[in-house]
């Protein structure tokens, strides 16, 4: 394997929550990203998000312990962060404020579970 690289790309992200059905409900209806697989045994949805990189939702019946400081989390392009926070709220779903710098915009998505997403728009 000596110059062949070993990884791909990122296929898809792992997110775990509580309630695979009310997460699965909660991504289409708030996010709008589609199920294109779906596995009742495992207790997974595969969503689209229109882009290379997956998203999979994983039931686990641990606690979830999230901590947006620490936390490893997809981060997800907009075109217009005020336009898209703003739909997000009037949706109901918890985000925390916009945060500018000299070369983003960004704002981050809290599920039900308390897991961090993150919407962001590059300066053009």
């Amino acid at each position: 394997m000596s110059n062949k690289k070993i990884l791909q790309g990122i296929d898809t992200v792992i997110i775990r929550v509580s309630d695979i059905i009310a997460s699965k409900k909660w991504y289409e209806e708030m996010l709008g990203l589609n199920p294109v697989w779906d596995d009742p045994n495992l207790r997974l949805v595969v969503m689209d998000t229109d882009g290379p990189t997956s998203i999979t939702l994983w039931q686990t019946n641990s606690e979830i312990k999230n901590n947006k400081d620490t936390a490893s989390y997809p981060i997800f392009r907009v075109i217009d962060a005020d336009e898209s926070r703003n739909e997000l709220i009037n949706r109901g779903v918890n985000v925390s404020e916009i945060i500018e710098d000299e070369v983003v915009r960004y704002f981050q998505i809290f599920d039900p579970d308390g897991n961090v997403l993150e919407a962001c728009q590059v300066h053009e």
